[in-house]
């Protein structure tokens, strides 16, 4: 009879505390992409019932945070195009939590967060506080922990390497 070591194996529910991989298992696009549905999936419904999408709550937190934002500057921050800001910031727009007016110098725009913006995001922060807390008590908070701090190296690392392939920073 053949023997496979435990560490080639695939993770399974039962197996995945006590035995852990040498090497990554599957493709690592997949996989993130798997679980940023399912998170996604638990933020959504729960953001829902207050009328937002999670994408609208990123916004109008950042815009709460921030303050006026060049479009430009805002989609860096949230870390996507300016096609998907214009597309995500147009219903918020539209139901009048956000507008977009003349930037300082006449040929740039700003993104400010109107009053009623600031009371649908404190309206929708009950229901995101609700979806991470139920998130932490379903992962347990030492691997919700574990996983923001390995996003956060990966992130930095990845984006340092395409810093680097676009000749941005030292020496550059």
């Amino acid at each position: 009879m053949k023997t496979v070591a435990a560490a080639s194996m695939p993770a399974t529910p039962s197996s995945q505390s006590a035995v852990q991989p040498t090497r990554p298992y599957g493709c690592t696009n997949l996989k993130l992409r798997q679980l940023m549905r399912r998170v996604a999936q638990h933020y959504d419904v729960e953001l829902a019932r207050s009328g937002l999408k999670t994408t609208q709550y990123s916004l109008l937190t950042c815009l709460a945070k921030l303050g006026p934002q060049r479009p430009a500057d805002l989609a860096a921050v949230l870390k996507i195009d300016a096609s998907t800001l214009t597309r995500n910031l147009a219903p918020i727009v539209a139901a009048g939590w956000a507008v977009q007016s003349a930037g300082p110098d006449g040929r740039s725009r700003t993104v400010t967060l109107t009053e009623a913006g600031r009371e649908k995001r404190l309206q929708a922060q009950r229901h995101w506080k609700a979806a991470q807390d139920g998130l932490n008590a379903t992962l347990g908070m030492a691997r919700v922990a574990a996983l923001h701090q390995l996003v956060d190296e990966s992130m930095a690392l990845l984006s340092a390497e395409a810093d680097a392939s676009v000749g941005v920073g030292a020496g550059a």
